[in-house]
């Protein structure tokens, strides 16, 4: 803060010195005036000068200190009592526009949450009739049209859990019900979905389940389990997707192989990130580049690690490492 008090102060700085350098000169040019006393005057001065800067600082800096390290939030009482003309009219604005800043935030946060509560709406609204056409496609006898019929279904389906849980993700903390969860059930249920879709691809699935019990959110664990197995479906072919579970070090562990397309290298650091599709697969228009993004960032609430390896044109494993002891334990008393 000194420096840019000295800058602040600069041009006053720099006119003391330069009144004091005059009377010199003048005092050095006229030979009528004393330039011994004049010299000790001058230099009185300027010693009573840079005492005047010192006191000064302390008392001109107090408000802009506070202002500078003041926390980045909409909170204005933390500053002081302005005590100049112009902290006054700085006090003023920033509290005026603190309020105004108030106002239009919780502007916007009314009509998101009225945009979400609309979407929301509407996505459990199109599930009726989206029931009602899986059941009509049942009762197709055509095996082949029944098959693609189903196949569309199923990606309508999945768009629309993805986007309903997509705007529930902010408020999880709100939705989370920890549990003992049953991970052979849990499995099952999301396997018996892609069904279908399974066996048009002649996809198989080779369960090797240890551990059938994690202590979790089950509806959130869904969730993260569809994107997963929905992504190895989708770029698996004839082959079958191992779902293996064990614990290690106190720790349950659940990974899912496939034998897929696998994963550029290049593309791999990015793969969770938000819109990420692929920089070798640009004709694939279906993906949309949130699935696993979403299912990072709802594992991370629930405090499951996920890693992947995977190797170019061979398969990709997913592993999803569940914390050893959690706060969700410990709400638990378990």
């Amino acid at each position: 803060m000194i420096k840019e008090f000295l800058l602040e102060r600069l041009s006053w700085i720099l006119f003391i010195f330069a009144t004091q350098l005059l009377i010199l000169l003048v005092a050095y040019l006229d030979p009528l005036l004393p330039l011994k006393p004049i010299l000790y005057i001058v230099f009185i001065m300027t010693l009573l000068f840079f005492i005047f800067l010192i006191l000064r600082y302390n008392k001109e800096t107090k408000f802009y200190k506070l202002l500078k390290e003041r926390e980045n939030n909409f909170d204005s009482t933390d500053l002081t009592k302005p005590e100049t003309p112009f902290e006054e009219i700085i006090a003023t604005s920033s509290t005026e526009q603190t309020e105004r800043l108030k106002r239009l935030a919780s502007q916007n946060k009314t009509i998101l949450e009225q945009e979400k509560d609309e979407l929301l709406s509407w996505i459990h609204e199109v599930k009726t009739p989206l029931t009602a056409m899986h059941l009509i496609i049942e009762r197709v006898e055509d095996q082949k049209l029944k098959s693609g019929l189903t196949y569309e279904w199923l990606r309508i389906h999945l768009l629309l859990d993805q986007q309903l849980h997509q705007k529930r993700i902010r408020f999880m903390e709100n939705d989370l019900h920890i549990e003992k969860t049953d991970l052979e059930q849990l499995l099952f249920d999301e396997i018996k979905l892609l069904q279908s879709w399974c066996i048009q691809k002649g996809i198989g699935f080779d369960l090797q389940l240890d551990i059938t019990e994690v202590l979790t959110d089950p509806k959130w664990l869904a969730f993260i389990l569809r994107q997963l197995l929905t992504n190895a479906v989708k770029y698996s072919e004839d082959s079958d997707i191992t779902l293996k579970s064990l614990k290690t070090n106190n720790q349950v562990i659940l990974q899912l192989s496939d034998s897929g397309r696998g994963i550029d290298p290049k593309d791999l650091p990015r793969i969770f990130d938000k819109g990420f599709t692929s920089t070798t697969n640009h004709t694939d228009q279906s993906s949309t580049g949130m699935g696993l993004y979403l299912a990072k960032k709802v594992a991370e609430s629930l405090h499951i690690h996920i890693e992947v390896e995977s190797t170019f044109h061979v398969g990709t494993t997913f592993t999803l490492i569940f914390s050893k002891r959690n706060e969700f334990i410990d709400v638990m008393g378990m």
